[in-house]
């Protein structure tokens, strides 16, 4: 398959007062744009030239190197986007609240764990909401590293690279988490990506 940068799902401005025009044009279209075009390159000319991201992330997890990193940066800063909503943020609904209050013992468990996560990760990365086997859990990975790679379905993630925030937020990562959960996240999208990875059930005839 062609490998492109995706647009947006929403203008540069939707998101303020929140993260800011400024910040998505440089982290959209000068980092995102960066890790889709190195992937390109790098692919041209060998058997990953027409596979899909998430298959050369794990056809190249275990060894790591240029293309596992730019790739994965690439799918995950793609996932990321999704993750974010206008007006959107507060406590999960639908499925995802139930599969919360099932795993976590309620929102507020979960939102100290996924904070933590965030706040906690030296350096660059992610944090991730994801689903692992029949539970969901609260992870991080550094730098490129992704879910896709360690058999896990990623329902929700935050990218704490100081490039996703600091602009708005300076060294005040903890803000920027909060700023997040309560204003930003895209509940109707992880909802969507848990309906996707769980098994379907199959009635009787």
């Amino acid at each position: 398959m062609t490998l492109s940068l995706p647009e947006l799902p929403y203008a540069y401005d939707a998101l303020e007062p929140h993260i800011s025009k400024q910040t998505l044009e440089l982290h959209h279209d000068k980092h995102h744009r960066a890790y889709v075009e190195k992937t390109v390159e790098l692919i041209k000319g060998t058997r990953h030239e027409k596979a899909s991201l998430e298959d050369i992330i794990r056809m190249t997890a275990r060894e790591g190197g240029p293309l596992f990193n730019n790739a994965a940066q690439a799918w995950n800063h793609g996932f990321f986007w999704q993750c974010l909503a206008p007006k959107a943020g507060g406590k999960p609904v639908a499925a995802v609240a139930k599969a919360i209050d099932r795993s976590f013992g309620g929102y507020d468990a979960f939102r100290k764990a996924f904070s933590e996560a965030a706040v906690s990760q030296f350096g660059s990365g992610w944090a991730w909401l994801v689903l692992d086997g029949d539970d969901l859990k609260v992870t991080k990975t550094a730098d490129a590293d992704t879910p896709l790679a360690h058999g896990q379905a990623p329902l929700l993630t935050v990218d704490v690279w100081e490039h996703a925030y600091y602009l708005d937020y300076q060294n005040r990562r903890p803000d920027y988490v909060s700023v997040f959960l309560d204003h930003l996240v895209n509940w109707k999208f992880v909802n969507a990506n848990l309906a996707a990875a769980q098994p379907k059930k199959v009635s009787a005839a």
